[in-house]
């Protein structure tokens, strides 16, 4: 079983017009959280959607088995949009994350956020700089190396949140339990 951060970029919100500009990819460790290996970015400017899709496709093995590619992200459901939409554009077999196992930290975002939706993005609950809504300018102006700051600082980000979830999770759970005198 593999659990990995997931993560992509774009050049818009829209599936249908933008396309993926990278793939972020890196093991994680499924007791601990933590990162194993390096962080893999593939990078459409040094090639094309369509073979940083194919990448991604090889190297992941996620049409294999359902447990070979577990991606863990934050709010996987416009990467899955993106994914499904793009895939289909490049005449690629469509990749459907949602209906496989994943684990998607959104929901804890918004439950640590008093359930709001509004404030509980990954850049405000973590020490993420912004929202990502600079890259498109970016990538316009060729800044692939203020692309590649971002995504390494994003993914730090996601992954120390990742960690201390591990952590605190049990905890809870236990806590949980004893007041609610669940054996």
């Amino acid at each position: 079983m593999g659990q990995f951060y997931f993560d992509i970029e774009t050049t818009g919100l829209d599936p249908e017009k933008d396309k993926i500009i990278s793939i972020q990819i890196q093991e994680l460790d499924r007791n601990t959280g933590e990162r194993r290996g390096e962080l893999i970015v593939l990078k459409e400017w040094e090639s094309s959607e369509k073979e940083i899709l194919e990448q991604f496709i090889e190297g992941s093995a996620i049409f294999d088995y359902p447990f070979n590619f577990i991606p863990v992200g934050y709010n996987l459901g416009f990467e899955h949009n993106f994914l499904v939409a793009r895939t289909k554009a490049n005449n690629l077999p469509e990749i459907d994350i949602l209906n496989n196992p994943f684990v998607d930290l959104r929901s804890i975002g918004v439950l640590m956020n008093r359930g709001e939706f509004k404030g509980s993005g990954l850049d405000k609950i973590t020490g993420k700089k912004s929202d990502g809504s600079v890259l498109p300018d970016w990538y316009k102006n060729k800044e692939y190396d203020k692309i590649l700051d971002y995504i390494k600082l994003e993914a730090d980000e996601f992954i120390k949140l990742n960690v201390w979830l591990y952590k605190k999770m049990p905890e809870l759970l236990l806590e949980f339990k004893k007041e609610n005198n669940i054996e």
